[in-house]
């Protein structure tokens, strides 16, 4: 991003939080002390245990979201803030504060639109839950075989970015499969991902985690099927169409080579449906072609809409206030 003669890049952290009083004082603390030309932005999502007023005591800026999820959270956070570029990490002290100028260096230098913070559990056993890390290996694999990507760490919460992804990244999001939509947005819009280690605490006494592992997992893995019917159409239903082609072939080679009698009711129905499969293989494709060519329109016009935004706001002009404030 580029700035105005002789003003710096502004720089803002972003910590949602449910509930985190007994570790969002420390977090404020520790990313004020080594940022201190950021702002900390604290988004309180409904908490009931005094995590606002302990985070303004702790000298961040609170903003509350009334619609609970961190999905919603992340929308608003791109919504009222405005920086060149962003720290965004969770609130209940797993992520180091002191590796953020690790997480930042690259998306400073200009070599990466988004840094993910990849974790590395000082406590394997501690930091994680079981059917979590299958649960993040199953995501990871999805998302790399889909989307042609080698990413280790789909769904760290600690991340850097710059002003472009922050004002051009969707969020449809409400939930925790919300790094996952970020992970893949950026990957559809062709934005240069690094990842770079960290270490991954574990949560201190009296913070317990809000992640359900059943329900957000199946949350995260329907999610990412949705990106990828909604991003590569002509992938997923060109996919469906050919098995669709092949089970209609199938089919009517059932009929033809079982020696059935022409009258035959189990003939008939297998002649029908082959039809119906070879029907329903050419509906699948043609969708696939059409949306494919809508998505390639919407790319054209998104990237038109960018090259404006840059000529009209070069820069941050509010120095890394909220739009509410400015």
């Amino acid at each position: 991003m580029s700035q105005s003669a002789g003003q710096s890049p502004t720089l803002a952290v972003l910590v949602p939080c449910y509930n985190e009083a007994a570790t969002v004082e420390k977090v404020v603390k520790d990313f004020r002390r080594e940022l201190p030309e950021a702002v900390v932005y604290v988004f309180d999502n409904n908490s009931t245990d005094g995590t606002a007023e302990l985070a303004r005591a702790a000298g961040a800026v609170v903003i509350h979201e009334k619609k609970q999820g961190k999905g919603h959270v992340v929308a608003a956070m791109f919504e009222k803030v405005v920086a060149d570029y962003y720290v965004m990490t969770d609130g209940d002290d797993t992520y180091p504060a002191e590796q953020v100028r690790e997480l930042l260096a690259p998306v400073l230098r200009g070599e990466a639109d988004m840094v993910v913070g990849r974790r590395e559990a000082t406590d394997t056993q501690a930091a994680y839950r079981r059917f979590h890390v299958l649960g993040n290996r199953l995501v990871r694999t999805m998302v790399n075989l889909i989307f042609g990507a080698r990413l280790t760490d789909i769904m760290s919460g600690y991340r850097a970015f710059n002003r472009e992804v922050a004002e051009n990244l969707p969020v449809c999001a409400y939930g925790f499969d919300i790094e996952t939509e970020m992970t893949v947005q950026c990957l559809y819009h062709k934005w240069v991902i690094r990842e770079v280690p960290i270490r991954y605490g574990v949560r201190p006494e009296g913070s317990a985690s809000k992640l359900n592992t059943f329900h957000d997992g199946l949350r995260v893995i329907f999610k990412i099927l949705s990106l990828f019917r909604s991003y590569k159409p002509l992938t997923f239903f060109g996919g469906m169409a050919i098995l669709l082609f092949i089970f209609g072939c199938g089919l009517g080679g059932t009929a033809y080579w079982r020696g059935w009698s022409p009258d035959s009711g189990y003939r008939m129905t297998c002649v029908i449906l082959s039809a119906a499969m070879f029907a329903m293989s050419l509906v699948a494709a043609s969708i696939g072609v059409t949306v494919q060519l809508i998505n390639f329109r919407f790319l054209e016009l998104d990237s038109l809409l960018r090259r404006r935004r840059r000529g009209e706001f070069p820069s941050a002009q509010n120095g890394g206030r909220s739009k509410q404030d400015s």
